[in-house]
């Protein structure tokens, strides 16, 4: 694990957003975890965090044009992107999407840098797909492409009890691109065990994986 993330599994204990205990997800699952980064909600934290998926993609390599903050989490995590991504030399155009076509002043649903060449998005976890699936959309009919995305946390689970693909290798699948995390659940693991921190946790969380982990990621 890179120091990268252990600073992000860090900042998010820090802030709460990564929180432990009974949590029921939309899924219906009962998690012993869980992942809110709403709670980012600080000009420190913010920083912190667009330092953490700056250091994940130049580690990934992935090549793009234009940074996609979709509405509404992915706007502000792709602005804290844009800029400390500069900051290390790397300057890239920064573009989000309205919820609802403006229908005055320059209108449209785009603000930002035009959305050409190859497009990556920013956003905070992908649960079940649907908010990329939306994005591919909006991608393909500015006959832009895709280079990945890139996400906070992966959870390394099954989208369905029918389906041995998450929702991540879905989506990698379908559009033949990356998705890449900062940090996936086994790093959080790790990051605990080295810490010595919440045991029974810890096995808590394993037992999560073993019943609804995906391998291959």
């Amino acid at each position: 694990m890179q120091q990268y993330q252990r600073d992000f599994i860090q900042l998010a204990l820090d802030h709460q957003v990564l929180c432990f205990g009974d949590f029921t997800l939309k899924s219906g699952r009962q998690s012993p975890y869980f992942f809110n980064a709403g709670r980012f909600h600080t000009g420190a934290a913010l920083a912190a965090l667009g330092q953490a998926y700056a250091e994940a993609i130049i580690a990934s390599g992935v090549e793009f044009d234009v940074i996609f903050g979709p509405a509404y989490k992915g706007i502000p995590l792709g602005a804290v992107t844009a800029v400390a991504l500069a900051q290390k030399g790397v300057d890239k155009p920064f573009c989000y999407n309205r919820k609802e076509a403006k229908d005055h002043g320059e209108g449209g649903t785009l603000v930002g840098a035009p959305l050409v060449g190859k497009v990556l998005i920013i956003d905070d976890v992908i649960t079940a797909g649907t908010a990329v699936r939306e994005v591919m959309q909006i991608i393909d009919a500015h006959d832009a492409e895709a280079a990945g995305v890139v996400i906070g946390l992966n959870r390394q689970e099954k989208a369905s009890e029918d389906c041995e693909l998450s929702a991540i290798q879905q989506v990698e699948r379908q559009y033949n691109i990356p998705v890449i995390s900062i940090v996936q659940l086994d790093d959080i693991v790790s990051f605990l065990e080295e810490e010595s921190q919440q045991g029974d946790t810890v096995q808590k969380i394993l037992d999560y994986r073993q019943r609804y982990g995906v391998s291959g990621q």
